[in-house]
């Protein structure tokens, strides 16, 4: 008994392994994917624009991070075009028709299902993951919860004062904070992304430390 005891306190006090990026995303060293296509993103939400909004803002921290990512407006008209705006319809099919006719080695999904207003700022829920064109298998796969505190405040006491500062937070809830809580969104969920052939550490951060979902 008592060296059953010993062994659970052992384990319980034994630090757990934190997986690297290689670990946590093997598939992405293997196939080192270079053109990446992004999807309309799936809204779950029932926040209509957060498709528009995601879909504006994903290419950024893709192209930051080393690679080349096609033409958004480009990619939005041919698959307006050729009813394929729906990503919905790819995320289980095959996606080697993406590799003929855009020339891209992944394609990146992203699936949003909280936009919600709550206070002064913006809460979302967001998954991304990136399928390969060619073997069809997710090489990167990432989910996150942020919220966005984006009220104003200039602190001061007078009523004049306190109705500018409510004038002011109205305009900038109105006219900013989705575009705001979209990019950083995207910005947190791929700041784990290995970095592509463009960036200095590319195939260089396998043993970098992964996150683990923000949830």
């Amino acid at each position: 008994m008592l060296l059953a005891i010993a062994a659970m306190v052992c384990a319980c006090g034994a630090p757990t392994h934190t997986p690297t990026r290689g670990e946590a995303y093997p598939k992405m060293y293997e196939e080192k994917p270079l053109t990446l296509l992004v999807m309309p993103p799936i809204n779950n939400s029932s926040f209509v624009e957060a498709k528009d909004l995601f879909y504006t803002s994903i290419s950024f921290p893709l192209a930051e991070a080393g690679y080349y990512i096609i033409s958004p407006l480009l990619a939005m008209d041919i698959l307006k075009a050729e009813s394929a705006y729906d990503a919905e319809l790819f995320v289980d099919a095959p996606l080697n028709k993406f590799k003929q006719f855009f020339g891209a080695d992944a394609v990146v999904f992203t699936e949003i299902d909280t936009w919600t207003k709550r206070g002064f700022g913006i809460e979302t829920d967001i998954r991304c993951f990136i399928k390969s064109t060619t073997s069809g298998e997710i090489l990167f796969d990432k989910s996150a919860t942020y919220y966005l505190d984006l009220s104003v405040r200039s602190g001061s006491s007078s009523t004049l004062g306190a109705l500018i500062d409510l004038a002011a937070s109205a305009i900038n809830t109105a006219v900013t904070e989705h575009i705001q809580a979209a990019r950083l969104a995207n910005r947190m969920v791929f700041e784990d992304l290995p970095q592509g052939k463009y960036d200095p550490d590319y195939m260089q951060d396998q043993n970098k430390e992964a996150k683990p979902d923000n949830n």
